[in-house]
């Protein structure tokens, strides 16, 4: 720390926040203050970068407790609008991924299946305030007799109900194009025949993880914006990878970083977690997440000013290279090209379709900004680096 020209500690922007003066701005604003005026004398004016991303996250999920009335059950099997949940766990514990098809879906029978109602669906119909069927199964025992229980619940009749994510905000992640001469159906979306769309998912210069490459201050206990309420992280997600090829500017250039996130759905608001049908693949669930970003030093200003001219996307073909597990990559995009609209692959003008709303990610951003300047949101030490999990 003593070769910074800037120190700062998390408790000294606390006490700028509590007293109404901490500066904050979003990560786009940060990138352009950075260009213009340098690392050194953006660390010396911001005190907090907001990120914020609204894309599919698919390792995504509702751990809950439905509660007990007499006589009590030891659940074995349970369905929440016929979608069927993990129930493995304690008497009445349950969790509901967001990936999970309704019982009767008839799946990629009839290809490409719609996946009309899945886990996701379930989860914003509980946000939105709807009643949603509950049925459970059990084999009975002395302790808990009850065999069956059916009834509606809403998210208000549940004594806890959290998201509990494995794993979310990829820090980077392949853009999918499709070589062969059909349509797939993948979790990136359709893709046509003979790479004629590239489809990406990130917010580039607003993600989380990109503003912070390394993970310096995102750690065990780090409080973020999580479905448009108080959230946090809990660990690296699952298929973390702490040690991805970087660029010079210490972007990971292959898919990397990810986290473990929580928070009680009894505060969440439905426009950021949305269930979401993909054509042909399954259903998921499109997740709102913001993530503040200390400015303790002009390294942490440099890193949370990067563009998306220096965010570096493999090109993978999801035709043939994906589904049969082969590392093949086509070459690389930056985000810069990819938000323009197209990407030349293999000498073809390749149209580029994302799959992370960019406005909505901007948007959790700033609502995250606000709270943080009308002093309701304070930053926390991490108790864990990620990368040492």
């Amino acid at each position: 720390m003593g070769t910074h020209k800037v120190t700062k500690t998390i408790t000294e922007i606390n006490d700028r926040i509590r007293k109404g003066k901490a500066v904050v701005l979003n990560a786009e604003e940060m990138t352009r203050l950075v260009r213009k005026e340098g690392k050194v004398k953006a660390a010396e004016q911001v005190d907090v970068v907001t990120t914020g991303t609204f894309s599919p996250m698919c390792s995504s999920g509702m751990m809950f407790n439905i509660g007990q009335q007499p006589p009590v059950m030891k659940v074995s099997r349970m369905w929440l609008n016929n979608v069927p949940c993990y129930s493995g766990l304690a008497a009445v514990d349950a969790y509901l991924g967001c990936t999970e098809p309704s019982e009767d879906d008839p799946l990629n029978k009839v290809h490409p299946g719609r996946f009309t109602y899945g886990g996701g669906h379930v989860i914003e119909d509980l946000l939105r305030g709807k009643a949603v069927h509950l049925r459970a199964q059990a084999y009975g025992t002395d302790c808990y007799p009850r065999k069956e229980l059916a009834k509606d619940i809403t998210l208000a009749d549940l004594p806890y109900a959290w998201l509990l994510n494995p794993r979310n905000c990829y820090q980077n992640y392949n853009c999918a194009v499709n070589l062969t001469s059909r349509t797939i159906y993948t979790y990136m979306g359709p893709l046509k025949p003979n790479c004629n769309n590239a489809n990406f998912a990130t917010a580039g210069q607003l993600s989380p993880l990109f503003n912070d490459p390394y993970l310096k201050t995102i750690g065990l206990g780090t409080r973020i914006f999580l479905g448009g309420s108080v959230g946090y992280v809990i660990g690296s997600g699952t298929q973390h990878n702490s040690k991805p090829p970087r660029n010079e500017r210490g972007i990971p250039t292959s898919p990397s970083g990810t986290l473990m996130l929580k928070g009680d759905m009894k505060g969440m608001n439905p426009r950021y977690v949305r269930g979401i049908s993909y054509v042909g693949y399954g259903s998921s669930l499109n997740l709102g997440v913001g993530i503040p970003i200390p400015i303790l030093n002009e390294e942490m200003a440099w890193y949370t000013g990067v563009p998306d001219s220096e965010i570096h996307m493999p090109i993978k073909d999801y035709g043939y290279d994906y589904p049969n597990g082969l590392p093949r990559v086509l070459g690389y995009a930056t985000l810069e090209e990819l938000k323009a609209g197209e990407i030349t692959v293999n000498g073809k003008k390749t149209p580029t379709v994302p799959l992370t709303s960019y406005p909505m990610s901007l948007e959790i951003a700033d609502e995250l900004k606000k709270w943080i300047q009308n002093g309701k949101f304070l930053l926390t030490e991490a108790q864990e680096e990620i990368t040492s999990l």
